[in-house]
């Protein structure tokens, strides 16, 4: 497919680099919606899913799956939920493991990878619904994207995806937010990951060495001793080679958007392969100058952000 051109995406003035879009919605935006309905979901290795549904008697639900330590109540999370359920559908949000409000039970977490829970909170969907759409960011995009490319076409009921600052190449991606400039997210997702490594080595002591967590400077080296180990892979480079999305694009069999920001400050010169748009079938790659990672606020403050209206015009288009 064609790049689609993003001549009407504007940012605010004073939003005047990646570094401010990224970070200004992430710690000033609010979003007022309804409470959701938490479900607790069982996995097959005796740990659980929280979800949290957003019902009302929509036909089509949409799927929302978050980012590197985020969950189902961030701001970005709530205002993709509040356009679409503005406009009819139903919202599923939900949190990956050890990311809602309880540390999940077993030794593993989350990772850029685990389509095996983002496949059962789909399952459970599915026992209601016969339109799904899926929407995910940054990790959860990667996630999401990863997801379609394995399932192909199996799962008819699944309509269309959307993929939002996804950092379709791990490896370089990781070198990227490694670098000086990025020295504040760095230090902000360690912190969470640290003391949930913590948390978990006291419950399962035998699994979890703690010792190395003192010499963890980057993103990467975290994965190193902890991301890839746990969930089975020899080392970071490993994980980041069979997880990453960019190697699942050509499998993808259902309406697709990529929507990544040129400035964004995570993102890698991998993850905007234009040379490959003309040999998806089905995957629409949308690079806009500015954005910012998981960003792009609205120049008027009361208009929907503009990843957000994408996924809404994306999802309720024919193809």
């Amino acid at each position: 497919m064609p790049l689609v051109t993003s001549k009407t995406y504007q940012r605010p003035k004073w939003l005047f680099n990646g570094h401010l879009e990224t970070i200004y919605p992430a710690l000033f935006r609010k979003v007022t919606i309804a409470a959701p309905q938490r479900e607790r979901l069982k996995t097959p290795d005796e740990d659980f899913l929280d979800l949290d549904w957003y019902r009302q008697n929509g036909s089509h639900l949409v799927l929302i799956s978050h980012g590197l330590e985020g969950n189902s109540s961030r701001p970005y999370m709530l205002g993709m939920a509040k356009l679409f359920l503005q406009n009819g559908y139903d919202v599923l949000t939900w949190n990956f493991r050890s990311c809602s409000d309880e540390l999940n039970q077993q030794p593993i977490f989350y990772h850029s990878g685990a389509t095996y829970d983002l496949d059962l909170v789909v399952q459970k969907a599915l026992e209601k619904y016969e339109a799904i759409s899926l929407v995910g960011f940054s990790l959860g995009g990667n996630l999401t994207l990863k997801y379609l490319g394995e399932k192909g076409d199996s799962i008819p009921q699944i309509k269309r995806g959307v993929a939002i600052s996804v950092p379709l190449h791990l490896s370089s991606s990781s070198k990227k937010i490694a670098e000086t400039e990025n020295l504040l997210y760095t230090k902000r997702f360690l912190k969470t990951l640290k003391k949930k490594v913590i948390q978990k080595a006291e419950a399962h002591p035998d699994q979890i060495p703690v010792h190395f967590l003192k010499d963890i400077k980057t993103l990467s080296q975290f994965d190193d001793q902890y991301t890839g180990p746990l969930h089975g892979f020899s080392d970071a480079e490993e994980y980041y080679e069979v997880n990453s999305s960019l190697h699942f694009l050509e499998k993808i069999t259902v309406p697709t958007l990529v929507l990544n920001a040129k400035n964004d400050p995570f993102l890698s010169p991998q993850c905007f392969p234009e040379n490959l748009a003309k040999k998806l079938p089905k995957t629409y790659f949308e690079f806009p100058e500015y954005g910012g990672h998981v960003g792009f606020s609205p120049k008027n403050t009361k208009d929907p952000y503009y990843s957000e209206q994408r996924a809404f015009e994306f999802i309720g288009m024919d193809l």
